[in-house]
């Protein structure tokens, strides 16, 4: 591990002067600590903001969601207005991780952890992500659990966070405050495609603190879930995920958010899926002919084809569970 000098921001703009400077922050520390001891990450300076004023939950004007940067992802997943509201999100949470880790982490922290694709992780290995310019192992090696949409020649590895998913398909905000003042940015911005950039993640400035995300009023009734294919039950990242919300009145899909996580270098919204959806009425064969467009643009590896029908066979599952059948 690299020296680095640690401090602990004392307010607000304390932590801002610190990041303004270099400074890294850190709150739960459960990816960036990691990181570091793998040596992927040296960062010179690192800001503890643990003790900032960012872990409320709750309900906006306008009858969304607001939760603060630093609520842990424990706390996020068992609050009754997350729990009541967006069920997936608190499913998404509860799947993440294990119970020591969704302790420490903080959901800020979870949306700009960094992927978890073995190559970035060996500094022995080629990777664009953690050295622009020297390739990428993954597109000619082992790339079962790489991504299949999103991808580019510079880049294929996939974002592991589960939550993001859910927070991608219901439209989510990220509120960043910065040496410029405060600024939002739709999730959709938030998180980066590789394209030519992959070392580039995150619509975040040097110096910019998450401090809140926010999620819209969507009309009600509204159900929704998330469902998470692994290889095994406990703690393990998704091969193929789906966060589903839909909102029926009167025997008719209204409104309908879908995403898919485990196969995109990021979380993957999926337009064409909900499209087909809006203006039907739910049955097992709506569910199967939406599911067919949830693939479309995959560009597959060697060995991460199979990908294709299972993201289609979870997003079937998933809408089917949410959304019920006659």
């Amino acid at each position: 591990m690299h020296p680095f000098t640690y401090t602990r921001a004392a307010d607000t703009r304390d932590a801002l002067d610190a990041g303004r400077r270099g400074g890294r922050y850190i709150a739960g520390g459960t990816t960036l600590v990691d990181l570091m001891r793998q040596t992927v990450e040296h960062p010179e300076a690192l800001v503890d903001i643990t003790g900032l004023p960012l872990r409320e939950v709750g309900v906006t004007e306008r009858g969304g969601l607001r939760i603060g940067a630093l609520v842990s992802m424990a706390e996020a997943a068992a609050h009754t207005r997350v729990r009541t509201l967006y069920p997936v999100v608190s499913e998404a949470l509860e799947l993440s991780a294990s119970a020591q880790l969704r302790n420490m982490a903080t959901l800020g922290g979870n949306i700009m952890q960094r992927t978890r694709c073995t190559y970035f992780r060996d500094v022995t290995a080629d990777c664009n992500k953690r050295e622009p310019g020297s390739g990428c192992a993954a597109l000619h090696g082992h790339n079962r659990t790489h991504a299949i949409l999103g991808t580019s020649d510079a880049c294929v590895a996939t974002h592991p966070s589960d939550v993001a998913v859910a927070l991608a398909a219901l439209e989510a905000t990220v509120h960043l405050l910065g040496p410029d003042g405060e600024r939002h940015v739709p999730f959709a911005d938030f998180l980066l495609r590789p394209r030519s950039t992959p070392h580039r993640e995150q619509s975040v400035g040097q110096g910019e603190l998450i401090t809140a995300v926010e999620i819209p009023a969507l009309p009600r009734p509204l159900k929704s879930g998330y469902l998470k294919v692994r290889d095994r039950q406990s703690y393990e990242f998704a091969l193929t995920s789906a966060a589903v919300a839909l909102h029926v009145r009167g025997g008719v899909i209204r409104a309908a958010k879908v995403a898919a996580g485990g196969v995109g270098t990021v979380p993957w919204k999926l337009p064409a899926v909900e499209a087909h959806l809006i203006g039907e009425r739910p049955s097992r064969q709506l569910w199967t002919t939406a599911a067919e467009r949830a693939a479309r643009g995959a560009r597959p590896l060697a060995h991460n084809r199979f990908k294709v029908e299972l993201l289609k066979r979870t997003v079937e599952r998933q809408l089917s569970i949410v959304g019920g059948t006659k």
